[in-house]
């Protein structure tokens, strides 16, 4: 009978403090919250992560929230945020939010609270990257564009930007990687990613001296943008590097004849292969044609200025370099020649200055035209305009 009183007397103990231990363990949570709305963020941290620790409370919705939304007050606080590691904020918030989205969902009472929070915080995950980045501090910029991206993992420009972050710190393997994450994700299955991403990545392949990997780029680039002249005379150039510049014209003259809309910009570009292949006469047939059929067509209205003016320059260096007997019988025509093609340079650097406006390469060359051409006013308004 005694061993049985005894085994009932234990039994009535534990009646006795389990609600206490209980209401224990849910008190620390209830005296984070109430520390919380106090201001007192220091002591809600030092209750809520007793809360966290013990296995009662560490499997409730309420508890991961209150965790998070007291972190986040903390990283916003100028005063508590102070008693925070670096990242440390950011990486427990968003921890205590994502876990009670997957213990209560996004549509329960703490997960639909802890959705827009989450929100915030990548803003200013990203913002922090930035910042970081700006002040070349590359490794701390990383970490948060890494983590802005864990917050919004369908996000692209958190994972475009750590490319960034990596190249400015010389990791171009993992920037190639970050480059690579870019084109694979959803937000480009149906359309393409951005321009600077093929751009870039081509970049890297050249300075590794990897021809395998930049000829993968510029065929995944021009799959995308099978219009973009840039990529297009890439493909061009590994043709030519390679023996094929016949094969180069004859692919572009075909794509012509395929896509006559686009026939300006292929001719513009049939006009570099042909400079490329020191053939001037063809590439001046191909941009006078680029031009006929588009005469905003900068690139070859630019191009037509440059070839008159290096013919101009061509002639009168040969007029420079003659001993006075030549000159007195051929310099003359050698100078009218000069001045005839300069002349004729103006209307094309002309036009592409009307293009764009602001092209310093532009203006630079038609100053120079008009100061050989006698054309003062008009030399010394461009000089006045590259000033500024």
């Amino acid at each position: 009978m005694k061993k049985a009183l005894l085994t009932l007397a234990a039994a009535a103990a534990l009646a006795v403090h389990a609600p206490q231990l209980a209401q224990a363990q849910n008190s620390a949570v209830t005296n984070a919250i109430l520390n919380q709305k106090s201001g007192l963020l220091d002591k809600a941290r030092t209750e809520i992560d007793k809360a966290i620790a013990n296995e009662k409370t560490s499997g409730k919705a309420k508890t991961w929230y209150t965790r998070g939304d007291i972190y986040a007050q903390m990283l916003a606080s100028p005063i508590y945020g102070k008693q925070l590691q670096p990242g440390e904020g950011l990486q427990k918030a968003s921890e205590s939010f994502n876990k009670t989205i997957a213990l209560d969902t996004k549509t329960g009472e703490y997960g639909k609270l802890a959705v827009p929070q989450l929100e915030n915080l990548y803003g200013q995950a990203f913002n922090a990257g930035v910042e970081a980045y700006n002040a070349k501090d590359y490794d701390k910029a990383l970490a948060n564009y890494r983590l802005a991206a864990q917050l919004k993992p369908a996000d692209t420009t958190a994972v475009l930007y750590s490319a960034y972050a990596q190249e400015a710190k010389q990791d171009y393997a993992g920037a190639k990687a970050s480059y690579n994450q870019v084109l694979g994700m959803d937000a480009y299955k149906t359309k393409p990613a951005p321009v600077a991403v093929y751009t870039r990545l081509l970049q890297i392949a050249r300075q590794e001296k990897n021809d395998a990997d930049a000829t993968k780029v510029v065929q995944q680039a021009l799959a995308a943008y099978p219009n973009n002249k840039n990529f297009m005379l890439e493909e061009l150039n590994m043709y030519l590097s390679t023996g094929r510049g016949k094969e180069a014209i004859d692919k572009i003259q075909k794509a012509i004849a395929a896509d006559p809309s686009n026939a300006s910009n292929l001719y513009a570009v049939l006009g570099s292969v042909y400079d490329q292949n020191k053939q001037p006469a063809q590439a001046l047939d191909a941009y006078q044609k680029a031009v006929a059929a588009d005469p905003n067509n900068f690139d070859a209205q630019y191009n037509l200025g440059v070839y008159n003016y290096n013919k101009a320059a061509e002639a009168y260096t040969k007029a420079s370099k003659m001993d006075l007997k030549t000159y007195q019988t051929s310099g003359k025509k050698y100078e009218a020649d000069g001045k005839r093609y300069f002349e004729a340079s103006v209307p094309y650097f002309e036009k592409s200055l009307q293009i764009k406006p602001d092209d310093t390469a532009t203006m630079q060359t038609l100053q120079k035209v008009y100061f050989r051409l006698g054309r003062t006013a008009d030399s010394e308004r461009l000089s006045a305009k590259l000033k500024k």
